[in-house]
This record gives C-alpha cells, structure tokens and sequence, in this order.
C-alpha cells in the first residue's frame, strides 16, 4: 500500500502539458464544467457509438446482483449506474461519485427523465480520498476517469480500502491498440478529428485536445494491472476490447 502511495508519475501531467498536481486537478474539474452537457453526444461522435458496447460489455462482465452496494466513481452522467440498476433491480443501492458537481448535475436529470427519482446517491468529492468507511462496497466501477485523476495509485489505494473483503475493482478506460497500423489509424483520428469535432460540437476545442492527450499519459494495460496489484488487489487482469482501444481492468480484495 504504502508504494501505491509514492507512485503517481501523472501527477505532473495535464496531457502533454507539465503541470503541478493541484493545478493539473483544477483543470480537469474546468474541463468537465466546460463539457459536461455535451459529454454523451461527443462520446457518440468520438467513438462512432462503441462507447455503448463498451459499456454494456462492462457491465456484463460486473455480472451486478440486487444484493450488492455499487459506488460508481467518476460516474457524474449514470452512464454506468443506469446500466448497473437496470441490470441489478430497483432496490440496489449505488453511489454515484465524481469530482465536477456538473457532471452530477446532468446525471440526476437524467435519471429523472428515466423515473428514477430515488435509488442514487449523487455525491461530489475526489477519487483520492474517498468519504466512505472501510470495507463499504462489493462492486467499484469507474469509466473513463482513472486518467484523469492526479494521483492514480492513491485512487487505486482508495478503491481497495472501500472494498468489502471479497469486492471486486472494474475500470473501463482508454488504453494502447495493440496492431501498429491501426495504432496509426487511431492515432491520426484522435489527434486530427477530436478536438475539432469538439470545437464545432462543443465549442471547446481546448478540452478535447487535453482528453485525446490524457490518453497517451495514462499507463498501458499491463502496467496498470502491475499498480493494481501495489495497490493491494488480487488476480489482476485486463480484456482489451476494439483491439485495445479501451480496456476493461479488474481485481480482487482478499
């Protein structure tokens, strides 16, 4: 634990650009004010809708029960809390935690356009120090967030704390495509397209730019499994998905 605690090299990141660690979490928090009304479209456009399948492989491989507690962190949108609910039951209690109050602002009008009033908890705070008791939850989720906290393994030390004994850790994130000529495919559209669809969607080309660069600070897939398991987790592994575009990575706390 106590190396997942002096690791953090993407500390001094915000994409390409060095940074201090307050600083970097300052921006992310500005970046996601700046987006957040317009995040589910641009994940449509960035990712040609395979963002959906992505979503639904990862909670698939959640297999969620009725009985089990959820906390879903950098979910601010439901994204990944409406598809655990619906997979769940009603009566499943899931938190869901981001750091930008506006992102959790459009994930509770959401899930009252969908009749689900209660059922929720909406909470703001940071991934590196979670809120909750030790030994809290069965199921920790987060999508698309993990590379854009500041200091990762002290997220990955919290998310191990909050487990129960038995829980069991799921990120889904962007990661390393493992062909090289689709690698330059994927790099080419990435760099070229996304932040201007951004700038024309989103009227924030800026933001766009730091989210395709996020990527290719964040660790590729066997490296985070190795941090995962500095962290404390058990039988750490990863599945790639659209040629390692994104990743699913899980672990277990014994």
């Amino acid at each position: 634990m106590e190396n997942a605690k002096k690791g953090n090299p993407e500390r001094e990141w915000f994409g390409a650009r060095r940074v201090g660690a307050d600083e970097k979490t300052r921006l992310v928090r500005g970046v996601f004010d700046s987006v957040a009304d317009k995040y589910d479209l641009m994940n449509d456009l960035m990712s040609g809708g395979l963002h959906r399948l992505w979503k639904d492989r990862f909670v698939r491989m959640i297999r969620p029960r009725p009985e089990w507690h959820y906390l879903d962190v950098a979910g601010g949108t439901g994204d990944i809390a409406f598809r655990i609910k619906k997979a769940a039951g009603p009566k499943s209690p899931i938190a869901v935690f981001d750091l930008n109050p506006e992102m959790l602002r459009v994930g509770r009008t959401r899930a009252i356009d969908r009749g689900w009033v209660d059922g929720f908890d909406w909470i703001q705070g940071n991934a590196e120090s979670l809120p909750f008791a030790d030994d809290a939850f069965d199921v920790y989720t987060i999508a698309f967030g993990l590379r854009n906290v500041t200091h990762i393994d002290t997220a990955l030390a919290e998310a191990h704390r909050v487990l129960k004994p038995g829980g069991r850790f799921f990120c889904l994130e962007f990661s390393r495509v493992d062909e090289p000529f689709l690698a330059k495919i994927y790099d080419a559209w990435s760099f070229r397209a996304i932040p201007h669809i951004g700038h024309v969607i989103a009227k924030d080309r800026d933001s766009y730019q730091y989210l395709v660069e996020s990527i290719k600070k964040f660790p590729p897939q066997a490296e985070l499994a190795r941090r995962m398991g500095l962290a404390g987790f058990k039988n750490c592994r990863f599945t790639n998905l659209s040629f390692g575009a994104v990743a699913i990575h899980q672990g277990l706390k014994t």
